[in-house]
């Protein structure tokens, strides 16, 4: 009991500090490695060369990497998240069946039946096509 006593508020807030430091040091070391092996601009000899550093050398190996190629990381974030984005917009729209382009074909199509060039039987197996 009496070494509880000697934990002070100071004790306790620097072992939340080394705690976090270490979480901070595992997440940097998880997203060094990913951008090393999902990089597209590096080749195999750089990926091995950046991968060794960072093992041999965590400390020094996290900060010359995120100094030398930081830049790229983001890019590769950017990337990777529009490509997401588009993937899903896509995907609800073909989903949603509102895709531009079918919405555009049908109108075009109503316009047809409208001035007489199609029939509106034509005009509903068209549409039907089209929507399947």
């Amino acid at each position: 009991m009496h070494v509880l006593a000697d934990y002070t508020l100071g004790d306790a807030l620097m072992t939340v500090l080394w705690i976090f430091g270490w979480i901070i040091f595992f997440w940097l070391l998880i997203t060094v490695f990913t951008d090393i092996f999902r990089s597209r601009d590096l080749s195999g000899w750089g990926k091995a060369l950046w991968t060794i550093l960072v093992l041999v050398l965590p400390f020094i190996g996290i900060f010359v990497y995120l100094i030398a190629r930081g830049g790229k990381m983001h890019e590769h974030a950017v990337q990777d998240q529009q490509a997401a984005d588009t993937a899903l917009r896509s995907y609800v729209q073909q989903a949603a069946g509102t895709s531009p382009s079918v919405a555009d074909e049908i109108q075009k199509l109503a316009v047809l039946r409208d001035q007489g060039v199609i029939t509106p039987s034509e005009f509903d197996s068209q549409k039907t096509r089209i929507l399947a």
